[in-house]
């Protein structure tokens, strides 16, 4: 029996109720999410799965998927596999569009290329492909055709409100006018130290969005408010060009339950040394992004098209959500590899309910992609989690087949007591072959609570069995959406609850080592622990400001983003070039003030580390009227 993905869940947390932002497979109620649509959708649903973008006879993996119906009008067309000199006599004919001129893009990495149409396809419209690949010794004459889509258009789409925070949720801070970061709370100690500083976001929901990191007593080290109507999600920390960068991604989040932006990789300097945009016209999705070998991202995307949904007591004019991978050439921007949910899983396996009307059916919501040896080989299998049928799916690298299921009604193990998830998120292997998710339970609720688990797979007995499960027992917590499961270095296991934004760290047995929260009516993504050190290369900032009551300078100083700073020395005087030492003060937060006993012009501050070397030097400002640095 199907169940309805769309509801808000109320959470109770002690006293306090919680309306918990539904950011998964539904519409956010009272929100526009339907464009006016009439007359019957084309039909979209596959007769037969399993599309293999392997070209028979050779090692060559092509995208869009030969007999696919999901390319996009400004899809292009990937050859990988071979080297790009190997790959000629390209011909492109659209049935209404007809013959496509372009041009033939390689690979920052060698091994294979993009041919880029110079106009896009029509929609609906059979495309045929032709080409010769190999050696010009042994080439091989192939051919294949697709299917372009019909788009669902998003343009009008609401996003999920973002009304102001309440002034006891934020922290506000002399440094940065205008900036309201919202606090967490650490309610359990840290007793994991070398874990890190905690990564995590704020949204959708009320409050500033934006990337934030804290250390594990819950002070601010960072925080970039996004402005507009961007979002962030996902702030991690992954491996680029050899060195520790983060990466996030920022976008529009739509009431659909699905983002649309670009992912971010930025240095320890707080540069954007990477922008991924996702590519075939598509716009890269907030539930995933992760970094391989080789300058080579994986990412997803969603795809609302037009959809025949009659054959499944939905209706004619319908909608699909159509869900995707992307391997993309980082360097170049050029997709590689493109993998589509509706070649392979069949709208049967969703536990979303079918609408009667045009409103976007997400029967699948891909929400995770680990990569397994891909970080090694980018033809490596790949595990992903799928929200809306319950399950977890391991497909076969390249070829893009499905090699088996956890969970869900087509599981290809049985599952033992305690594994059957339900709306799950963020699935990963682990070194010893375990997989970890985190199983929400909820949406509508068909656990008690929401819990973190490890499964262990007995490949020859087909069977599954729960190895270890991890859950918040006071109060137990149920999450509508979101939420992640990492496994530390040391083994322990971070859990990030997401709708109902509580952060915890468990050891191996179950033991709490950590436990902290943002405001109840706020929510995240995901939530990491890395060791992280940056250093801006903007400088400081100060403030400083005359007491209106007395002869005494005020001082405030802030370096946003800065992990090293151990100390602030104080510099004073009537002129801006003949500053002295005044003061030196300990870090006592985010924002660190002090007051000199008697009155200055002109103020600067240089960070120290706990060495006392100068990591960096602010500006040299102008004393103000206190009551001006007020306002």
């Amino acid at each position: 029996m199907k169940r309805n993905g769309l509801i808000v869940l109320l959470v109770g947390f002690v006293a306090l109720i919680v309306v918990v932002v539904v950011l998964s497979t539904g519409v956010l109620p009272g929100s526009h999410s339907e464009v006016s649509q009439s007359g019957k959708s084309p039909s979209c649903l596959p007769a037969t799965l399993e599309h293999d973008a392997r070209l028979p006879g050779t090692s060559v993996d092509v995208s869009p998927a030969p007999g696919t119906d999901t390319a996009n009008p400004r899809a292009q067309i990937s050859f990988l596999g071979v080297p790009a000199t190997e790959i000629r006599e390209i011909s492109v004919v659209g049935e209404h569009s007809g013959r496509h001129a372009g041009r033939l893009h390689a690979y920052s990495q060698g091994g294979g290329a993009s041919f880029a149409p110079d106009t896009p396809f029509d929609a609906g419209e059979r495309v045929d492909v032709r080409a010769v690949v190999g050696s010009s010794n042994g080439g091989k004459r192939v051919a294949f055709r697709f299917r372009v889509d019909t788009p669902y258009p998003t343009a009008s789409i609401s996003e999920f409100p973002n009304p102001r925070a309440a002034p006891a949720d934020y922290q506000s801070f002399y440094t940065l006018p205008g900036v309201q970061a919202p606090v967490l709370t650490v309610t359990v100690p840290d007793r994991d130290p070398a874990a890190g500083d905690i990564l995590t976001t704020n949204g959708p929901g009320p409050g500033q969005y934006g990337p934030l990191i804290y250390t594990p007593r819950g002070r601010l080290v960072w925080f970039e408010e996004l402005g507009g109507d961007e979002t962030a999600e996902n702030l991690s920390e992954q491996t680029y060009e050899g060195q520790r960068d983060l990466t996030w991604w920022k976008g529009r989040v739509l009431s659909l339950g699905f983002g649309q932006g670009e992912d971010i990789v930025m240095n320890s300097h707080y540069q954007t040394v990477a922008r991924i945009s996702g590519g075939n016209g598509l716009k890269a999705d907030l539930h995933d992004f992760q970094i391989a070998s080789h300058d080579i991202a994986y990412i997803t995307a969603f795809n609302p098209i037009r959809c025949d949904l009659s054959s499944i007591e939905g209706s004619s004019g319908g909608t699909i959500v159509d869900t995707a991978i992307q391997q993309i050439d980082i360097k170049t921007g050029l997709v590689r590899w493109e993998w589509h949910s509706l070649d392979h899983i069949g709208a049967s396996e969703s536990e979303v309910e079918t609408p009667t009307d045009a409103t976007p059916w997400d029967y699948f919501h891909l929400n995770s992609i680990d990569l397994g040896g891909a970080g090694i080989n980018p033809h490596g299998n790949i595990l992903i989690s799928a929200r809306s049928t319950w399950a977890g799916y391991q497909l076969e690298g390249g070829t893009g087949k499905v090699l088996w299921r956890l969970g869900g009604n087509k599981s290809s193990f049985k599952m033992g007591p305690g594994t059957r998830m339900a709306w799950q998120h963020d699935g990963r292997v682990l070194s010893d072959g375990e997989l970890t998710f985190f199983d929400n339970g909820s949406n509508p609720p068909i656990h008690h609570q929401s819990r973190a688990v490890r499964i262990k797979l007995d490949f020859k007995a087909r069977r599954a069995h729960l190895a270890s499960v991890y859950t918040h027992r006071n109060p137990p917590l149920l999450v509508s959406s979101q939420g992640n499961m990492q496994t530390l270095a040391d083994g322990n296991t971070l859990v990030g609850y997401g709708g109902v934004p509580a952060i915890s760290e468990y050891t191996k047995g179950g033991s709490l080592l950590f436990d902290a929260h943002q405001p109840f009516d706020m929510s995240f993504y995901r939530a990491f622990r890395f060791p992280w050190s940056g250093r801006p290369l903007s400088p400081p900032v100060v403030l400083a400001g005359l007491n209106d009551t007395s002869e005494e300078t005020i001082v405030h100083a802030s370096w946003n983003g800065a992990t090293e700073v151990a100390w602030w020395r104080v510099l004073a005087g009537e002129h801006p070039k003949s500053l002295k030492a005044q003061t030196k003060i300990g870090v006592g937060g985010f924002e660190s003030s002090t007051t000199l006993p008697q009155k200055h012009a002109y103020v600067a501050v240089q960070a120290l580390d706990s060495s006392g070397h100068v990591l960096g030097i602010s500006q040299t400002v102008r004393v103000i009227s206190y009551a001006a640095s007020l306002r």
